[in-house]
């Protein structure tokens, strides 16, 4: 049975655009360590631009290169040589996309580097064009044919433009050391700013935890679990580290009549589940699912309780 046309279209479309991304791979070595280590030292930001498909993907790359920790903006060229030029200072580093690397609305904009001393990254599939002869670095890209045939709309070069700007952001990320707490910071809202918060930001403390010490009478530890409603107490010890945990189901599973004569310790789970309250948000949600259970106590250095953190908390954040 034949293919129907457009996942025939769909599949040369995205075998193209792999061949391109392996042509970049194989051609990118010492000009892109170059790049990298101009960029991780500059003291102002890093200036994206380009016009039509190259302006989309430069706007793109420097909102990736922004969320990382690596100071950036997009400018368009059309609109720097009407005053927006103004907004590139003299600690700034200019990378310009444009695959034909000829297009004039960038002449002012090149002009404006010379005359500056502004290092200019070239980001190009033609080294002798315009904008490849005045970079001061050259991130070149392969001659690989556009996916759209005839009509040779930008597909192939924005896709391996994209992945260049990907690979540069990442690489400056990691020789930062930036982590995922750096990059909270930029990214505080939406689902990935939830899966960003710490354990800290979305735990019960003080005088919401439900702890006991471990001589405490059942009867007593029942009346904290149900004053505080996470379904359990916390067990300490007299230096306050916690040493143990009571459900819901411990209270069921041993109700009968020498319930008054038990202790927290008669019923208590030894080696509670705990977590950093550094942690992210979304490790406190793996270490629940993957445990089965919905309540975790967050511990300091020293084991003692410092937070509680029920399934639901990470429901209402967005956690998901």
């Amino acid at each position: 049975m034949s293919q129907p046309p457009a996942i025939t279209a769909a599949y040369r479309v995205l075998d193209l655009e792999i061949q391109g991304l392996a042509l970049l791979r194989a051609g990118i070595g010492t000009d892109f360590i170059a790049v990298v280590d101009l960029v991780s030292k500059m003291n102002g930001r890093l200036i994206c631009a380009g016009v039509g498909k190259s302006g989309h993907v430069a706007r793109k790359i420097a909102a990736t290169l922004a969320s990382t920790g690596t100071p950036s903006q997009f400018i368009h060229p059309t609109e720097a040589s009407h005053g927006d030029m103004g907004m590139i200072g003299s600690d700034d580093i200019l990378l310009i996309l444009s695959k034909s690397g000829e297009a004039p609305e960038l002449s002012d904009m090149i002009a404006y580097a010379k005359r500056f001393n502004i290092p200019l990254i070239a980001m190009t599939a033609q080294a002798d064009s315009v904008l490849g002869k005045a970079g001061d670095y050259l991130m070149l890209l392969p001659d690989a044919p556009e996916a759209c045939g005839e009509t040779r709309a930008p597909t192939t070069s924005t896709t391996m433009q994209m992945a260049y700007g990907d690979a540069l952001s990442v690489a400056l990320l990691e020789q930062r050391g930036f982590t995922a707490q750096d990059f909270r910071v930029y990214h505080p809202g939406g689902k990935l700013g939830a899966m960003l918060k710490s354990v800290a930001d979305l735990m019960h403390k003080e005088a919401d935890l439900p702890l006991v010490d471990e001589a405490t009478p059942m009867l007593e530890a029942l009346l904290v679990m149900t004053a505080k409603r996470f379904g359990c107490a916390g067990v300490i010890d007299a230096d306050h580290k916690l040493v143990g945990i009571i459900t819901d189901g411990d209270v069921r599973r041993r109700a009968g009549t020498d319930f008054a004569q038990l202790v927290a310790r008669d019923l208590m789970t030894t080696h509670p589940m705990v977590i950093c309250p550094t942690a992210l948000a979304a490790e406190a949600l793996a270490q629940l699912n993957q445990s089965g259970r919905t309540v975790v106590f967050a511990t300091d250095d020293h084991k003692r309780p410092v937070g509680i953190l029920h399934l639901h908390d990470l429901l209402r954040a967005g956690v998901m």
